[in-house]
């Protein structure tokens, strides 16, 4: 909203009675008020209104911690090599190409494992300790989180 238009609005205010005025124009809006007839009026701009969610407690606060792991799965065996950062898992350098483990491949500590890209920027998880990769716990392209487990190494 032009503020030319703003100053006329409060110049209309200050030689009226009026105590209010609201004025929506597109997404924007200009709400000018003024408290006695003594003070000088207010103005207040707003951006289109969006809808905030409010947070709810379900349940009892005293109720038992949830479980890490859901009940039909099993608990994590072996050494789990877990993701450094946030971002998108890849099996493989790039699409088409040879995945860089299988599930049942041994790996020596340093042998590449997969790439997370964060950022535009790829970055290469590479196994920590030698042994045989019993399972692969995330899906190819798939986000994931820091800390997020990703392989089995057994």
């Amino acid at each position: 909203m032009d503020i030319r238009k703003i100053k006329k609005l409060i110049d209309l205010i200050e030689n009226s009675d009026i105590v209010e005025l609201e004025i929506t124009e597109g997404e924007e809006s200009v709400r000018i008020s003024r408290s006695s007839p003594t003070s000088a009026p207010v103005v207040y701009s707003t951006l289109p209104s969006v809808p905030v969610p409010i947070p709810q407690v379900i349940g009892d606060q005293t109720s038992p911690p949830v479980p890490t792991t859901p009940p039909d799965e099993e608990p994590l065996s072996g050494h789990i090599v877990r993701t450094p950062m946030v971002g998108t898992f890849y099996r493989a350098p790039s699409p088409g190409s040879k995945e860089f483990v299988e599930v049942g491949q041994r790996v020596v500590a340093g042998d590449t494992l997969c790439i997370i890209e964060a950022m535009k920027i790829l970055n290469q998880i590479e196994a920590d300790v030698d042994g045989v990769v019993t399972k692969i716990l995330v899906d190819n392209a798939q986000p994931v989180e820091y800390n997020q487990p990703l392989f089995l190494i057994e």
